[in-house]
């Protein structure tokens, strides 16, 4: 029986997997909850119910192609034994973080296409809606440099 030799981890596959997963499983949160659950905004605010429906049905697609993409990347990750111990929890905050960032910043502030909440105080909207994306990003950098010093939990 011949031995296989050890496959080298594949830290930027890992990381980049890990991060679609989190934009994916973020905008699925997003999307979920605040699009249709409590109905607080569209991804495109218009005045116009279809263009706003058909905003949503869009993020939905496409968070519905990153989670899918990135998990058949952890999958074939996994399948060749390369997936890098202690970087996908990083990439999935960091994932999740930068989306929630990202879309409070350009979305809601620069490009106006909705704002979290309409209501007459939502800077405070803003501020928690920012700031929660800003601890994701600061907890997955952590968790990143802990990785890269191999001292996190998954690498011993």
């Amino acid at each position: 029986m011949a031995v296989q030799p050890p496959v080298a981890q594949d830290v930027r596959r890992t990381m980049i997997a890990a991060i679609l997963l989190g934009i994916g499983f973020m905008a699925a949160i997003d999307e979920i909850i605040f699009h249709q659950l409590l109905a607080w905004h569209h991804f495109i605010d218009t005045g116009s119910t279809a263009l706003a429906l058909a905003s949503d049905g869009i993020l939905h697609t496409m968070e519905l192609v990153l989670f899918i993409v990135g998990a058949f990347m952890m999958i074939e990750l996994h399948g060749r034994r390369a997936q890098a111990p202690g970087y996908r929890g990083p990439g999935f905050l960091l994932g999740m973080g930068g989306f929630q960032t990202f879309d409070g910043i350009v979305d809601h502030k620069i490009l106006g296409l909705h704002q979290v909440r309409y209501v007459e105080h939502v800077w405070l909207y803003d501020i928690a809606w920012i700031g929660a994306g800003l601890i994701l990003l600061a907890i997955g950098w952590k968790l990143l440099q802990r990785a890269r010093q191999g001292q996190a939990t998954s690498q011993h």
